[in-house]
């Protein structure tokens, strides 16, 4: 048995069902409202100025790929300052320029060590291909030590005078210090004298092939001085090496040395 309502003769059980499905739209729709409200309440204000500076709820800035500022990034930054400033002070337009002109500087920089990076990658290349062409040939380098090999048992070198002398003695040493033979060549003409070994010690016996070392001497103001020594090496390949110390020649017996310590070219 169901209990009804004298006053609108319907059930008290369907009242309450009735009731409850009113109110329970009525608090959605307060909800929906409120939130709407706080919703507009926060992104607007009311006044047109206060809202045209009014911060942006979530960051503008893209989050950079790399450690370096771009473009866009330095447009963000520029685009925050100006939202961020003084209404009454606003940023003076010469130095929202100085900020533009000093950013693409430093933009053209970066781009420019690009392009030096790329251009000294082609001139390693360049330079390598140049130089091979010293294969086979024999260079002058800034030491008084040579390879006597057997192919060219020969050692050649140029003595540097920095006047006349009459007399230049010269000796032969091993890579030991070991004086193998000395002889006299004429430097009357002064400057650079050639000078070449014939690979023979004191007794005339051949020596084997190997590193020696050309010593010359003279009397300067009438005293004995060491003089400069120059001896050719044999090219026998070309390494590409770097930007910074350029392409490599392998010479026979003695090592590497840069193109640009090479102080003289001669035919074999």
């Amino acid at each position: 048995m169901s209990l009804i309502n004298p006053l609108n003769n319907q059930p008290l059980g369907g009242q309450s069902q009735m009731s409850t499905q009113s109110v329970a739209p009525s608090k959605q729709a307060t909800s929906a409202t409120v939130q709407a409200a706080a919703t507009q309440q926060t992104s607007t204000t009311g006044n047109p100025f206060l809202d045209a500076i009014r911060l942006p709820e979530e960051k503008s800035i893209p989050e950079a790929s790399s450690q370096g500022l771009s473009q866009d990034d330095f447009f963000s930054l520029l685009s925050q300052q100006l939202s961020m400033q003084d209404p009454f002070k606003p940023v003076d337009n010469d130095q929202m320029i100085a900020q533009m002109a000093a950013f693409s500087t430093v933009d053209g920089i970066s781009k420019l060590n690009d392009e030096i990076i790329n251009l000294n990658a082609v001139m390693t290349s360049s330079q390598a291909l140049q130089a091979s062409g010293l294969v086979g040939q024999k260079v002058l380098i800034p030491s008084d030590t040579g390879y006597l090999s057997e192919e060219g048992s020969v050692l050649k070198g140029v003595v540097s005078t920095p006047e006349a002398i009459e007399t230049i003695v010269v000796r032969i040493e091993d890579d030991k210090g070991q004086l193998i033979t000395t002889f006299n060549i004429d430097g009357s003409q002064g400057g650079n004298v050639d000078v070449s070994w014939d690979g023979l010690d004191n007794n005339g016996e051949p020596m084997p092939s190997g590193i020696y070392s050309i010593k010359a001497s003279g009397r300067i103001d009438g005293q004995s001085e060491d003089l400069v020594v120059s001896t050719y090496a044999h090219v026998t390949s070309v390494s590409l090496g770097t930007a910074s110390t350029g392409s490599i020649l392998n010479l026979r017996g003695i090592g590497g040395i840069k193109l640009g310590d090479v102080l003289a070219v001669s035919e074999v």
